[in-house]
């Protein structure tokens, strides 16, 4: 298939990376016929063409971004690519150069003290009190669909709490968040980790992770 054309194909110049947008449908594309298109799209193959691989290349376990067998890129290196639905709602998106994983969520008015202090640092929660309820709910979503489009575009990792992880908050930092307090396991390259939140029909939020 090729890109639906009701999908909106927005451009990240920054990271070098192509986001579909699609949503309102009532019966949506299946995710791998989606990715295939897109790819299919930016790399000039045909999509019946494109290969994917839902298993981690450390465990096999299916985790983390979608692997990316054929087409290569220009330069013989994979692309990177991953995808995430909700409901009527999906985000894809696809890079040459950088890892990426893409994270959608629900907004809720009240998740639940038990799960915010399992996903969000404190110092999350303490900005995220200080909002209105109906501001929050999005905030929220959006900060978990954050975390969760990072640990996708990380891959296989051990184990990360998510909320040891501090994430700037979003309507603070212009959409483009970042990360600013990290954790040991990623080292250094948490300074180069750029969220993009992409708008989404619905009650819900969405973002990309770009690391590098």
């Amino acid at each position: 298939m090729d890109v639906p054309g009701d999908g909106e194909l927005i451009e990240l110049e920054e990271a070098g990376a192509r986001v579909l947008v699609l949503g309102g449908a009532r019966r949506q594309p299946a995710a791998d016929a989606v990715l295939r298109g897109l790819i299919a799209e930016v790399s000039g193959v045909p999509a019946d063409d494109v290969e994917l691989v839902h298993a981690c290349g450390v465990c096999g376990a299916r985790h983390g971004r979608v692997g990316i067998p054929y087409p290569l890129t220009a330069s013989g290196a994979s692309w990177f690519a991953d995808i995430a639905v909700s409901g009527d709602a999906t985000v894809a998106a696809v890079a040459t150069r950088h890892p990426l994983g893409v994270g959608m969520e629900t907004a809720t008015l009240d998740s639940g003290e038990v799960i915010d202090e399992a996903a969000f640092h404190a110092s999350e929660r303490a900005a995220l009190a200080e909002l209105d309820p109906a501001r929050r709910a999005l905030v929220r979503a959006t900060l978990w669909a954050r975390k969760t489009a990072l640990l996708r575009a990380v891959g296989h990792t051990d184990f990360i709490e998510p909320s040891r992880l501090a994430l700037s908050i979003p309507g603070d930092d212009g959409g483009a968040g970042r990360i600013v307090r990290s954790v040991p396991e990623f080292g250094s390259a948490w300074q180069q980790v750029r969220f993009h939140d992409i708008a989404v029909p619905g009650n819900r939020a969405a973002s990309v992770a770009v690391i590098g």
